[in-house]
């Protein structure tokens, strides 16, 4: 059996996995925003939970919103910052007294969806959450590409191009927690979308909210919405300017925005070099989930626990 873990900005959820992919136990529960330790004890729970309801042991693999540093081995990089600096593998190691496979969640994603997802049969796939935060997975032929310092796809810490003077005025005003302004994440992340629609309306809804009341008829939610698929478009559009992709992934609470797979194809045109594209985009098979499917089995079915 393996289990994955995906730790997310909002909420941590588990899966334990039948050799064939099987979901044997399936459970989300809050992040505890801000706490290190509490962190731990939160995937400590999930995975005893999925052993007591399966009667099983398993291997463990924990996707996460950042990397582990090639130097140091500490993580980098995360959105949720207090993960920053800790050695994540090495304690969860201690803890759960096996030995813990940590990647990158965006790469978690984008391997479960090249391999029975969204993704399958294509060469060259790209995965993109659209969450708390944004980033994306890269895989070509099977094989995610990770890199050599461990930044493999990073994409939400690049600026968003060719701003637009609201744009601007937004980066100008807003720091991302990387230190930088202007940053794809602030703009193409969930947050971003709850973000844009807070200014315009004076309060703060979430995400599919928003898009009822867009449905509604409602003109700060539409508008918002157009605003988002607009930074979007570009934000891709840079990104398929150098990668080219086969299929494109979506995957996060965003996915779920069913709008997003008709207005995109429409905008790219507009900022894709030689303003043509014929791209497939896609949700995410396995949903917002998709994730910790793929850090379940980021151990292969040669290295059971117990064996």
């Amino acid at each position: 059996m393996r289990i994955g873990i995906d730790l997310g900005g909002t909420k941590i959820e588990v899966i334990a996995l039948s050799d064939s992919g099987e979901t044997l136990f399936r459970k989300r529960v809050p992040t505890p925003r801000g706490s290190y330790s509490d962190t731990l004890s939160a995937i400590k729970m999930l995975v005893d939970e999925a052993e007591c309801a399966t009667g099983q042991v398993g291997t463990v693999g924990i996707g996460i919103p950042g990397t582990l540093s090639p130097l140091n081995g500490k993580v980098k990089n995360a959105n949720s910052v207090w993960l920053n600096g800790q050695k994540l593998d090495q304690d969860l190691t201690a803890l759960l007294q096996r030995e813990v496979r940590v990647a990158n969640d965006a790469n978690c994603m984008a391997v479960s969806e090249a391999t029975d997802g969204a993704g399958a049969g294509k060469a060259v796939v790209l995965a993109l959450i659209l969450g708390t935060g944004s980033g994306s997975g890269i895989v070509i032929n099977g094989k995610p590409i990770n890199g050599a310092n461990g930044l493999g796809g990073e994409w939400g810490h690049n600026p968003l191009p060719w701003l637009d003077e609201e744009e601007l005025a937004i980066a100008n005003a807003n720091q991302c927690y990387c230190g930088k302004h202007g940053c794809v994440e602030q703009f193409v992340s969930g947050t971003g979308l709850c973000d844009d629609y807070a200014r315009r309306a004076g309060i703060r809804l979430k995400g599919d909210e928003i898009v009822q009341l867009a449905e509604q008829g409602d003109l700060n939610a539409e508008l918002s919405l157009q605003a988002y698929e607009r930074r979007l478009a570009k934000a891709l559009a840079a990104y398929m300017n150098i990668l080219d992709p086969d299929v494109v992934v979506f995957a996060g609470g965003i996915c779920n925005i069913e709008r997003l797979y008709t207005s995109i194809p429409k905008l790219l045109p507009e900022y894709i070099f030689g303003k043509e594209c014929h791209t497939e985009i896609k949700k995410a098979a396995h949903g917002d989930s998709s994730g910790v499917r793929g850090a379940a089995w980021l151990w292969p079915l040669d290295h059971q626990s117990g064996k």
